[in-house]
């Protein structure tokens, strides 16, 4: 039996426990399998009865189904001209809740081919929804949530259930181009990250400090989508992941670093900030309804 044939006989679920995790399916999948995954994850949905469910839901479940998934660092950091990248077969922290938003948005709009599916992803990934070179992917969280906040793809939260001023200048990106393959071979693009920067300056940007994270808990919805904060000199977020209310307590469901894998904080999110003094706190949004 061919990989093609085993993906289509078993539920996806079943394909990452079988093998022990995605390292050790490499050498059995192709990156051509993205289809038979995405559309098993489509065939879990329909079972599950997802689309009736509220979009936090679908969200979470969808999350929930990339459990044990290698984390894979710099995954859309591909070479030549800018392009939709696909990779379901590993995660880092923005693909991981990014690729639960499209499959949930998708189940709930019944669009659920392989070509809805890479519409959707681009529509979310890129400003406007518009493949224009690499300035035109949202590269830091707060753009990302305040472009799909335009498209009524999420509505950001954080200042409504308990969020202050996040008093930082965003410029990570243009002080620091020899962290970005692109930026490197092209300096002619960090003056256009640079106008994208300044305009995300001239934003108010709020977020839940660590220490008010407990108090705010019962105001996170499953589903949300998490921007973690950070002492970083010129970046707004470092981490990002998708908030889970599990045996009543408010945990973290998302992609952690290179050499683990797709999980759920055994700490509650509070505990998890609070654990490192690096992470300053959180950025909120949340998943709308698909009209």
């Amino acid at each position: 039996m061919d990989r093609r044939d085993f993906l289509k006989t078993i539920p996806l679920a079943a394909v990452v426990p079988a093998f022990g995790g995605i390292s050790s399916l490499k050498s059995f999948f192709s990156d051509d399998d993205d289809a038979l995954i995405c559309s098993k994850k489509f065939e879990l949905a329909a079972s599950l009865h997802l689309r009736k469910k509220p979009i936090g839901e679908v969200v979470i479940q969808m999350g929930k189904s990339f459990l044990g998934t290698d984390y894979v660092a710099n995954t859309l950091e591909q070479p030549g001209e800018e392009h939709l990248v696909i990779n379901l077969r590993g995660l880092d922290c923005v693909s991981f809740y990014e690729n639960s938003l499209v499959f949930a948005r998708c189940i709930k709009m019944k669009k659920t081919t392989f070509d809805d599916y890479q519409s959707e992803l681009q529509f979310i990934r890129y400003r406007g929804g518009v493949i224009e070179g690499y300035p035109s992917r949202l590269h830091y969280t707060s753009d990302y949530f305040f472009d799909n906040e335009k498209k009524k793809v999420l509505k950001v939260v954080t200042k409504s259930i308990g969020g202050v001023r996040y008093q930082k200048t965003i410029n990570f990106m243009s002080t620091h181009p020899e962290s970005y393959r692109q930026l490197k071979e092209q300096p002619e693009l960090i003056p256009i990250i640079r106008t994208q920067e300044e305009a995300i300056n001239r934003r108010s940007l709020y977020h839940i400090p660590t220490k008010m994270v407990a108090r705010v808990a019962s105001q996170i919805h499953d589903g949300d989508i998490l921007g973690i904060t950070t002492d970083i000199p010129g970046m707004d977020v470092s981490h990002t992941g998708i908030a889970l209310w599990q045996n009543g307590k408010l945990h973290f469901l998302h992609a952690p670093l290179s050499g683990a894998k797709v999980q759920i904080t055994e700490k509650p999110l509070a505990d998890y900030l609070a654990s490192s003094p690096k992470r300053l706190g959180i950025m909120v949004a949340r998943p709308i309804e698909p009209s």
